[in-house]
């Protein structure tokens, strides 16, 4: 199953202070060049300038773009804006945040993770990835030979051992914390060996589920292909056959996944199409606004579907009369994935109700937006309509994954997002 190691890590200096607001930043792959030049302004050593050379990191940018980064991570190193840790560690990781009124702390821990590939049993991934994003982070791995960002894991631990021994190893004040989009992150590192070796232990009872990060993950393999090519054999212990990895436990009361709605811009009589289908049942949310429409949809099932249409402004929800409706028209997936709300949108509600019969055959235009609220607005915009969505459960999560199979496009919005540039694990 799993097999971790601590991290012989490189962070941003704390002897100073160790409140690294004005350092770290989301997620690479969440910001445009403006989030860029903004995060830059309030400090030319945000984490940005090394993390996100070629921007959006869609697709490889130039050679240069991946030498400037590893000249500024050198000249950080050498400066002592950065430094490396005496001992390797594992670094318990803590955000805490506030959602819809009510206060979380989501627990989880930095180590590193051994690469293997896809489908043996100890790692699942439950999206799909694409080649751009994969070949921007190769050639910045390859430039400053690290991991800049980790890959975001969850792991199964009903009894909650794994963050109750590292708990018991915490001092009391974290070694460095931000504040970042309304989160509080705070760091503590974890030297000592019963320590770390108790959570490796437990560790390797378990397998790995891939929340976020899974370019990421697909460039670890990438890169120590590339490096054993180059060199020949690596050494099992090799950095190189590691990646960079925050754990959460899916049964962490702080672990938040939120929905992604979907509007159709100028799309219009999908209720009435949807209701003639003698496959579907579609009834009245009698609610006044996204919010009671959601909370009236988790009563109607799994596979449950909200639909709002500017043109009636009216919510409906949307079911097959039968759970098995999938089944013949999508046998290549697994039941896990044909028992999914966002199976049944995509695979039956828009690929074989509003494609062929409102858009021409072709496929929708589809607008992802997080908010209900905000996704009911810009319908009403647009002159459209929105599918309102649950969020998907762990328990529909960890299904799919262990079925070898992939979830439909924007179904998990892990919230909140990690933050960037509080550890970095070093491949040389």
């Amino acid at each position: 199953m799993a097999a971790i190691r601590p991290i012989p890590a490189i962070r941003y200096n704390t002897a100073s202070g160790s409140d690294l607001s004005n350092l770290i930043a989301p997620p690479y792959d969440v910001l445009d060049i403006a989030d860029k030049q903004a995060l830059l302004a309030r400090d030319a050593r945000n984490f940005v300038a090394v993390d996100l050379p070629q921007c959006p990191a869609k697709t490889a940018g130039p050679a240069e773009v991946y030498a400037a980064a590893r000249k500024t991570l050198d000249r950080w190193l050498e400066t002592r804006v950065m430094v490396r840790d005496a001992s390797p560690a594992i670094y318990v990781y803590h955000q805490a945040y506030r959602h819809a009124g009510v206060d979380y702390l989501r627990k989880m821990f930095f180590a590193r993770l051994r690469l293997e590939p896809f489908g043996k049993g100890s790692v699942f991934p439950h999206e799909r990835t694409f080649g751009g994003p994969k070949e921007d982070r190769l050639l910045l791995t390859q430039a400053t030979q690290a991991n800049l960002s980790p890959i975001f894991g969850l792991y199964e631990d009903g009894a909650n051992a794994v963050a109750a021994r590292l708990q018991k190893a915490i001092g009391g004040e974290p070694l460095m914390h931000g504040q970042m989009d309304g989160v509080t992150n705070r760091v503590w590192a974890v030297t000592d060996d019963a320590a770390v070796r108790d959570v490796t232990e437990l560790m390797a009872l378990r397998a790995i589920f891939i929340a976020d990060g899974h370019h990421r993950y697909g460039t670890g393999l990438m890169y120590r292909d590339w490096l054993a090519s180059e060199r020949g054999a690596l050494p099992a212990d090799h950095p190189a056959n590691f990646v960079l990895c925050v754990f959460c436990a899916m049964e962490d009361p702080g672990l938040q996944i939120l929905a992604t709605h979907r509007v159709l811009p100028r799309v219009k009589g999908v209720a009435a199409l949807l209701a003639s289908d003698a496959a579907l049942e579609v009834r009245d949310l009698n609610a006044a606004d996204a919010d009671g429409a959601l909370k009236t949809l988790a009563t109607l099932g799994p596979q449950a579907v909200g639909l709002y249409e500017s043109s009636t402004r009216k919510y409906v929800g949307v079911r097959p009369r039968d759970a098995r409706l999938l089944d013949k028209l999508e046998p290549d997936h697994s039941p896990a994935w044909r028992g999914l709300a966002l199976a049944v949108l995509h695979a039956y509600l828009l690929d074989r109700c509003v494609a062929p019969k409102l858009t021409g055959g072709n496929p929708p235009e589809i607008h992802y937006v997080k908010s209900a609220t905000d996704a009911v607005k810009e319908a009403d915009r647009e002159g459209g309509c929105v599918f309102l969505m649950a969020p998907t459960t762990m328990e529909e999560l960890r299904g799919v994954c262990k079925a070898n199979d992939l979830m439909p496009q924007k179904s998990t919005f892990f919230y909140p997002k990690l933050a960037s540039g509080l550890i970095v694990n070093p491949l040389a």
